[in-house]
């Protein structure tokens, strides 16, 4: 533990419960007697900028053609790690996701406007690129300057474990991924093994590789990658900031988010933060709503207690496998969060979240299981009249369907267990005749 007085800005670690207990970045530890750790910024450091000045530095490196600013999270490196020599930054063009309406959906459920925030469209297919560029470039820039990292590991539901193994093979480190056997799509299994790592896969679930990740990594020459490391917050809370900035610095009523480890949600409320504490908002705060499987619902539990402490569960099979996730590491962060941001969690049935996939592709998305439980969180929570019409969301997209096409075939075919497929739209078989095919065409278009 750091027992000197830090520059006035530089980041450092800090635990969420005693804020007297800091750390170096230099450091490899990931906790501090069982709390978790955060990165805090000093807003010291930060404040010889006005909000004008940021706004403008950050709207002009969203249009540079350098790699390193014209990326997502590191066009805004003094917010997320200012301390690190730019030639130890390991990036992948992350970040600057497209922020899409979806007019119809919104008239639909009566919003004012509603918006998805596409984190799938970036270089390995998840927002955990997002987190993983800050991590592996720390870890690079730790090994740079004779540190005795032998390799980076983490145990995954399929998204980190891409993301880990790509940034890890641009450095050129080691990487070791811990998969539950059997429980991710062939897309996703197949990333960390086209990209070199190490791939294991453990006959549980994703609790038990986390298990196994977190005994593993008490050698400190293996570097732990998963959430638990809040170097990946640092990366993942650029998707508000990011977001702000698409809406022309303005704030929507709500942000819904799909909730399984819970470090993206505790990363968005921690972009929303700096940027109140800095002056670029002000005013009236957006609310956040998690999203999880009713599957695996550990935080909707919570809320519907009062923000009682974690009741780790047994997850159960889902088809938001990214989600899975009984015993999530983010608990207290993501608790925390929903103080802060009038939060709400909502569970959403494997029925309803397949539907709501389908509906919103209608509209020329192809979307992910998981933001189907945003997206079907989104509808209940409408229905319920706790976000109200004429209101203006963003719903944050995880990951890209194509990582998924096995639940998008499903879906269609209506192989799908416990999901009745409502709106189906299966391949036609028709004779190869001009007149067979007009007669088809008649019966769709008239």
């Amino acid at each position: 533990m750091v027992d000197f007085p830090l520059p006035m800005n530089t980041a450092h670690f800090r635990s969420i419960d005693n804020h007297a207990a800091i750390h170096s970045l230099d450091e490899v530890v990931y906790d501090h007697e069982g709390s978790l750790l955060e990165v805090h910024h000093p807003l010291d450091g930060l404040q010889d900028r006005s909000a004008a000045q940021w706004k403008d530095l950050f709207d002009k490196r969203a249009g540079s053609m350098d790699l390193v600013e014209r990326s997502g999270v590191w066009g805004k490196l003094e917010w997320v790690l200012p301390q690190i020599p730019r030639e130890h930054v390991v990036t992948l063009a992350e970040g600057w996701n497209p922020l899409l309406p979806a007019p119809r959906t919104a008239a639909r459920l009566g919003l004012s406007d509603l918006r998805l925030k596409l984190c799938g469209t970036t270089h390995t297919g998840s927002f955990k690129d997002l987190g993983m560029t800050v991590l592996v470039s720390w870890v690079n820039h730790l090994v740079r300057t004779g540190a005795p990292i032998r390799a980076v590991a983490c145990a995954s539901t399929g998204d980190t474990s891409a993301a880990l193994a790509a940034y890890a093979a641009s450095a050129g480190i080691p990487a070791i991924v811990f998969l539950p056997a059997d429980k991710v799509s062939l897309a996703q299994l197949i990333q960390p093994v086209a990209n070199g790592a190490h791939v294991l896969a453990l006959d549980t679930d994703f609790d038990g590789c986390m298990k196994v990740v977190q005994e593993l990594t008490q050698d400190k020459s293996i570097y732990l990658a998963n959430s638990k490391n809040s170097l990946r917050v640092e990366g993942q809370k650029t998707v508000s900031i990011e977001t702000v900035q698409q809406l022309g610095w303005t704030v929507p009523d709500w942000f819904v988010i799909p909730g399984g480890n819970l470090g993206n949600v505790s990363a968005l409320a921690k972009g929303l933060d700096m940027l109140y504490d800095l002056g670029l908002l002000s005013g009236k705060r957006p609310r956040i709503a998690v999203a999880q499987a009713a599957a695996a619902d550990p935080l909707v539990k919570s809320f519907e207690k009062g923000l009682a402490p974690l009741e780790a569960q047994t997850a159960r099979s889902t088809l938001a496998s990214a989600i899975r996730i009984g015993n999530p590491v983010s608990f207290p962060k993501a608790l925390d969060a929903l103080k802060r941001y009038q939060g709400v969690a909502e569970s959403v049935s494997e029925d309803r979240l397949a539907d709501a996939a389908a509906r919103g592709d209608l509209e020329g998305f192809y979307n992910c299981p998981h933001t189907g439980v945003a997206l079907g969180a989104l509808e209940q929570l409408v229905e319920k009249g706790v976000i109200s019409r004429g209101e203006k969301v963003v719903v944050v997209s995880t990951a890209h369907g194509l990582k998924f096409s096995e639940f998008k075939t499903g879906y269609h075919q209506s192989t799908l267990e416990g999901v009745d497929s409502r709106l189906a739209n299966r391949v036609l078989r028709v004779a190869p005749t001009y007149a067979a095919v007009q007669d088809e065409l008649r019966k769709i278009l008239g």
